[in-house]
């Protein structure tokens, strides 16, 4: 075992330990849970809302959800820290639902939208990355692109896809699957 190994076991079991005395009613614990794990699930709140003001109002209610499930977290099912950024990553999902808010674009033009999906970068390469991206994703059908943006950028699950475009599952795994080939197939060429 390694020593970084063993601080994440350490880690897994002070979050573990908190959780526990959380489920007991444990105000104290909260806030420990809070100081060590807000600054990671508002980092994963951000990237799905993108508003901080926002961000921040689904932290709190990403711990006021801690405080009424702590009791239901199992340590044999995984890492407590996995357990605590899958309820930030849903919460986050939910209030953009919530919302009505669209990630896609709407009120800006398609390309500025596909821009931000690029990692900013320096150079010519990160340039020309970013607008073979915007080129191949302009080619594909809008509704299986937006897709698979919602899909791989903004976290959304097969299933909220389906609902969301009233098709099956199976519908949307299909379109996932051709639309993310057809990427490939198109940023080889381009490249």
């Amino acid at each position: 075992m390694t020593s970084h190994e063993g601080a994440d076991d350490g880690a897994d079991a002070l979050l573990a330990s908190l959780l526990a005395r959380i489920a007991g009613g444990d105000e104290a614990a909260l806030r420990a849970l809070y100081d060590q794990t807000a600054a990671k699930l508002l980092g994963i709140i951000l990237r799905i809302q993108r508003d901080r003001s926002l961000a921040e109002d689904v932290l709190q209610d990403v711990y006021l959800r801690i405080w009424h499930a702590a009791g239901s977290y199992v340590p044999t099912a995984g890492a407590p820290l996995s357990w605590l950024c899958a309820i930030a990553r849903n919460r986050a999902i939910d209030g953009v639902r919530r919302r009505s808010e669209v990630t896609m674009p709407s009120g800006e033009s398609g390309e500025a939208y596909w821009e931000r999906l690029t990692a900013p970068g320096g150079g010519e390469d990160a340039i020309l990355d970013r607008d073979a991206l915007v080129a191949c994703l302009s080619r594909l059908d809008p509704t299986q692109r937006d897709c698979v943006v919602l899909a791989y950028c903004e976290g959304w699950s097969r299933e909220e896809l389906a609902a969301r475009y009233d098709r099956p599952v199976n519908t949307v795994k299909t379109w996932l699957h051709r639309t993310l080939a057809s990427l490939k197939s198109c940023l080889e060429t381009i490249a």
